[in-house]
């Protein structure tokens, strides 16, 4: 069985390891957002691909689900010592890899082969790719101005409402090697209880992974990030409820018009209605056992 993930960080990468346990190695391509890499002290940082990476190696760090485990700061404070800016945390085996992508990236080695290389390096069996190796940013309008979304997001502490979501540079980006292959080629493809507007909207706003999805022959499902109408973290329920109308499922749904035929809910949203055919399920990823069991769902549903 061959299935496409497209995820972001933290929920969507968590998943992706369910996923990973459920399926045999090598039956999983992830397919990442690359809309909020943000460039850091001269660094190229990657936050979701690198959280897919640490959370599929089992290097990431579990208490604060973001960041490698074991992690010390000395070089960031060094830099905030001189004046440098400290308000994206780097931590120092963070900053290590960072400096090999940004010098390969310097050198013209591609975003893709670039995680790729470091999949293999990790040991992680499971394909990751980034949407592009094209320049795509995601960038949030609200009411107190523009911002790209690292800005807004851990900068601002996402506190600014959000009217709008732009993706700078996905009109002219380009499907990574690989990626419209693998949606082609899927026998299932999933959207990640991800963020809609932050996580999967740019990978969606890439003109050709979009098209490989509404042309799809096989069934596409997406899962709600909600439960019980809130997000189990970040911003989606109030950027839903801004942008969208509400937090349901419905409103989840919506975001994906004619792009999925199943929507997994939780089990306390199950009163709740969509335009897609819901499946009604705990949703809540606690440990990997809860992880692979709403894999485990989710193919079913996919598969049938």
């Amino acid at each position: 069985m061959k299935v496409v993930l497209l995820s972001g960080g933290g929920g969507g990468a968590r998943f992706a390891r369910g996923l990973a346990a459920a399926l045999e190695p090598g039956e999983l391509t992830v397919i990442g957002n690359v809309g909020d890499d943000v460039e850091i002290l001269g660094l190229h940082v990657s936050p979701d691909l690198d959280s897919l990476l640490y959370t599929l190696g089992g290097l990431i760090d579990r208490e604060r689900g973001w960041g490698r485990a074991d992690e010390t700061w000395a070089a960031l404070e060094s830099a905030a010592d001189w004046g440098g800016e400290n308000w994206f945390k780097l931590g120092d085996r963070d900053i290590g890899l960072h400096l090999v992508r940004t010098q390969l990236l310097g050198s013209g080695v591609p975003l893709s082969t670039i995680t790729a290389s470091l999949s293999d390096l990790s040991g992680v069996a499971t394909t990751r790719a980034p949407a592009t190796d094209d320049r795509l940013r995601t960038h949030v309008v609200t009411p107190a101005g523009r911002f790209p979304f690292q800005q807004w997001f851990v900068g601002r502490g996402h506190r600014d409402e959000v009217d709008a979501v732009e993706y700078d540079g996905a009109e002219q980006a380009r499907p990574a090697p690989g990626v419209v292959d693998a949606l082609e080629e899927a026998d299932a493809i999933v959207l990640a209880p991800s963020n809609p507007y932050l996580s999967v909207g740019p990978i969606l706003a890439v003109d050709a992974i979009r098209e490989a999805v509404e042309r799809r022959r096989v069934r596409c499902v997406a899962v709600s990030p909600l439960v019980g109408g809130a997000a189990v973290s970040g911003p989606a329920a109030r950027m839903l409820t801004r942008m969208a109308g509400g937090a349901t499922p419905a409103h989840v749904a919506g975001c994906y018009e004619g792009l999925i035929d199943r929507l997994v809910i939780d089990e306390s949203d199950a009163s709740a209605e969509a335009g897609a055919e819901l499946v009604v399920t705990r949703t809540v990823m606690s440990d990997p056992e809860t992880e692979r069991r709403l894999a485990t769902v989710v193919l079913e549903v996919a598969c049938v």
